[in-house]
């Protein structure tokens, strides 16, 4: 099921954006092998593997990389794949012995991604760094968060997830479609600081046309307005506005039962502070839910501030079905979605374990040439 059934990727394991990757392309029917490393391995933040959500909806098999037997096995699976992701430093899968090069004298057809933090060129292509570095250089960071207070930590959204898994998915499938029409493979060099400075695009152009003010907490769309922000309710709670429309902006106005002139003009900076407390007033005289029932559903661009634990509950959410549960974990559904081609019901993360080893590469290889590999022992166990 989905539209990617019939397209073969083999993942190399990593964290952060190749998994996120390699889930998305799994998620819409991709049959996506994950392979791992023996041994002890740090991938990031510990947890049980059921809850490694990224890992979900596909196979894996676990390899000694060092091992030129494995290796063997790699080039082997490359030749049956329509691309390969790969979230090393630069310079590390050359020296394993499965770089683009090879990869693509295996296979002319191959897509061979790369997600990086910097990129596979530049200065600082061979330095360490997390999602914080890659959006703190794109110019993003700087921009995030309220006035008079230190830039926000925006989890991995704008760096590992939106600036590398969305763009080295883009790309997989942009050179996927170019290389059924060529025949020829190439290389994605997928950089999360690139991603992250692409994302930027429209702010970089309010800047450049002289649009967005440079402290932050100043603009109309990272907290400096008052009719674009988050307010505290009676009972704690918190509910979100944006009505930046003026006929939208007045029926908030309405409802609430405050008086426009002592707002001020909407767009009038000037007269955002006085604005913003009499909304803050305002909201503090019930509580979320109280909100959530006059306002709910209406245009003044309104929606309660949820946590994780409350917004699988939601409605609109339960409604269209948003999040599923798999082997009693509760997670996102696959998104986008698809009319003809619907994404199936995701599986739940599996281990690259010895015994797994035979079910994972059966739909690659058959079962006489795993029968093979199994006998040269490269599986461990």
């Amino acid at each position: 099921m989905g539209p990617l059934a019939g397209v073969k990727i083999v993942e190399l394991a990593g964290i952060g954006p190749g998994p996120m990757s390699a889930m998305l392309l799994a998620d819409m029917g991709a049959t996506v092998l994950r392979i791992e490393r023996q041994g002890t391995v740090d991938l990031g933040i510990k947890r049980p593997l059921k809850y490694n959500l990224l890992m979900r909806n596909r196979k894996a098999i676990a390899l000694d990389l060092k091992d030129r037997a494995a290796i063997e096995l790699v080039l082997e699976l490359v030749g049956q794949a329509d691309a390969l992701i790969e979230g090393f430093r630069p310079g590390v899968t050359e020296r394993l012995g499965i770089g683009p090069d090879v990869c693509m004298k295996r296979n002319p057809k191959l897509v061979y991604g790369r997600v990086t933090g910097w990129g596979q060129t530049g200065p600082l292509a061979q330095g360490a760094g997390h999602d914080i570095n890659y959006v703190s250089i794109s110019g993003a960071l700087n921009a995030i968060g309220r006035k008079d207070q230190p830039p926000s930590v925006p989890l991995a959204l704008v760096g590992d997830f939106g600036g590398g898994a969305t763009f080295l998915t883009m790309g997989l499938l942009a050179a996927i479609i170019e290389a059924r029409t060529s025949g020829k493979g190439q290389v994605v060099d997928a950089a999360i600081v690139d991603g992250a400075i692409a994302l930027s695009t429209a702010f970089y152009g309010l800047h450049a046309g002289g649009l967005w003010h440079p402290e932050r907490g100043s603009n109309v769309l990272d907290s400096g307005a008052p009719f674009y922000d988050v307010y505290r309710c009676k009972d704690g709670g918190y509910i979100s506005i944006g009505p930046i429309e003026a006929r939208f902006y007045v029926d908030l106005v309405r409802r609430l039962g405050l008086d426009p002139a002592e707002l001020g003009d909407q767009n009038d900076t000037a007269s955002w502070p006085q604005a913003k407390e009499a909304f803050a007033r305002a909201f503090l005289t019930r509580g979320r839910d109280e909100w959530c029932a006059e306002l709910e559903g209406t245009d003044v661009c309104f929606a309660p501030v949820l946590s994780f634990d409350e917004a699988p509950q939601h409605p609109h959410l339960q409604a269209r079905g948003s999040f599923v549960k798999v082997d009693g974990v509760v997670q996102p559904a696959p998104a986008p979605r698809f009319s003809r081609t619907p994404s199936a019901m995701p599986t739940a993360p599996e281990a690259g374990s010895p015994e797994a080893a035979g079910r994972a590469l059966d739909s690659w290889l058959g079962p006489d040439a795993v029968a093979g590999w199994k006998a040269r022992g490269i599986f461990g166990g």
